[in-house]
């Protein structure tokens, strides 16, 4: 997840947050299912106050973009179609299982293309 802040503007931190994830969300980039950084390791990547992101996560919640569950995080909500979840839910435990095997991004991108073929 990249997301940038400018402190010089004139839209509040909590709501450039807030934007970036949503974007995010809607161009694919992230989707349903995939966990994002924490309050406080969010809020120290931005050098932002923890209360600026907690701010932007609770709208993006009541907003149905994300849910937090618990002690396992903060996550991409589903987006109403199965079969495009189903498939995200896929593609991020597949992602996920080769990283656990070491292999690096470029290489997954490798088997994805070939897979495509």
């Amino acid at each position: 997840m990249r997301i940038e802040v400018d402190s010089a503007s004139k839209t509040p931190l909590f709501e450039q947050v807030r934007a970036a994830i949503l974007e995010q969300v809607r161009s694919g980039e992230l989707i349903a299912e995939t966990k994002i950084p924490t309050v406080r390791g969010l809020a120290e990547e931005l050098s932002v106050a923890p209360h600026t992101v907690a701010k932007a996560y609770k709208e993006l919640e009541a907003q149905g973009v994300i849910e937090a569950r618990g002690r396992l995080g903060t996550f991409i909500a589903s987006g109403g179609d199965p079969t495009e979840d189903n498939a995200a839910r896929a593609a991020v435990a597949y992602v996920h299982e080769l990283r656990a095997l070491g292999l690096s991004d470029d290489r997954i991108r490798g088997f994805v293309e070939t897979a495509l073929g």
